[in-house]
């Protein structure tokens, strides 16, 4: 080996591997960190929100497809029919003429429970709701109603 070609490399200590130290990683950890905890409380106060919004709508749409059925067979479901008579006709129901739901079957609420129905109702001919968040009526969050 030549003694030019030893001097034209540089110094170990002066040369940079490309990548980074542990205190710079530390640091960009630390302010995703900061991001993340400042974001994420917004986001889940959103998406209850969000919902919540949900099954107003839903409730809405069932109330529709209940009023649909009404005026083809002159009554609301009975309890016993349930909304399931809203997608398949109940035993007897001659003029039927759904199903008065588009998608074929009857939604669950957004938290994965069934909607609430009761026929006679306590505040109209009938009661549609959903027990909300925490499942349980009359619990810590509020129910969504039809009325």
């Amino acid at each position: 080996m030549s003694l030019s070609s030893r001097t034209l490399a540089p110094p170990r200590a002066l040369r940079r591997d490309g990548g980074f130290t542990l205190v710079e990683l530390l640091v960009v950890l630390a302010i995703l960190g900061m991001i993340v905890a400042l974001v994420t409380p917004q986001v889940l106060k959103y998406l209850g929100r969000a919902k919540t919004e949900t099954a107003r709508i839903e409730i809405q749409t069932l109330g529709n497809a209940l009023d649909l059925f009404r005026l083809d067979m002159q009554r609301y479901p009975t309890q016993e029919e349930g909304l399931e008579a809203l997608v398949a006709a109940p035993p007897g129901a001659d003029q039927w003429s759904g199903p008065y739901l588009k998608q074929n079957k009857v939604p669950l609420d957004p938290w994965g429970r069934p909607y609430r129905y009761r026929m006679p109702g306590e505040h109209g001919e009938y009661d549609l709701y959903s027990l909300g968040p925490d499942g349980s009526s009359g619990g810590e969050k509020q129910e969504i109603t039809s009325w």
